[in-house]
């Protein structure tokens, strides 16, 4: 039986070698500290909306719906999933880690620094990004026990002051909901952006440097 059980191990351990080499783009983001936070707890929900024409684009960005995070980012989003679970809720997640020149095509398109972080470089070298390119950052909505989204203020990517935490204009429902989520998620450490009430970064992520690696295929 043991000798069974370690031949398994060792099948599996190559297998997970082969898909590693195979997808150089996962490989790399692996070996930057960024884990895909499902791996972890299967129950969250993704909806990664670059990865589909339904974003601001109006364009596939993304070549696949993965979701990658600084693995201590990842593991406060799973205990936030945890503590929800048992108020029968649970997380939506609509971005996590984004190349920094995605961020450039997006400040090519949407140049507002209240909704999009400003990518610069100097020398070739990224001196200033959003905290979506050191894989630190979560978009993140409350969803029900069937994976039914819940009333928020706004739709996700809405650049008005609709979808800013101190907007008035959405009804009680959406408030409570955008209010659940956001204590939720400060249990755990994460700051909540004041602009879009679905963005929320993780506890630390100044010590993460921004990253321009590839997003991996599907799987």
């Amino acid at each position: 039986m043991l000798r069974r059980i370690i031949g398994v191990a060792l099948v599996l351990q190559m297998l997970c070698a082969v898909a590693l080499a195979a997808d150089p783009a996962l490989r790399d983001l692996q070996a930057a500290g960024l884990v895909e936070p499902t791996s972890l707890d299967a129950s969250l929900v993704l909806d990664i909306r670059y990865a589909t024409e339904n974003n601001f684009t109006g364009k596939r960005v993304y070549p696949s719906a993965r979701c990658f995070l600084r693995a201590d980012v990842a593991r406060r989003l799973t205990a936030v999933q945890a503590e929800l679970r048992g108020q029968g809720l649970g997380l939506k997640i609509y971005d996590c880690y984004r190349p920094f020149s995605v961020q450039e095509a997006f400040w090519g398109i949407m140049p507002d620094e209240r909704y999009v972080g400003k990518p610069e470089r100097k020398d070739g070298v990224i001196v200033k990004s959003s905290r979506h390119n050191r894989g630190a950052a979560v978009d993140v909505t409350l969803v029900d026990a069937k994976g039914k989204e819940l009333a928020m203020p706004t739709g996700y990517d809405d650049f008005t002051e609709k979808a800013h935490r101190n907007s008035v204009v959405a009804t009680p429902e959406a408030r409570r909901n955008s209010l659940a989520l956001e204590r939720a998620m400060q249990a755990q450490g994460f700051e909540p952006l004041p602009t879009e009430w679905w963005h929320f970064d993780g506890a630390g992520w100044q010590g993460f440097e921004p990253l321009d690696l590839p997003l991996p295929a599907e799987r």
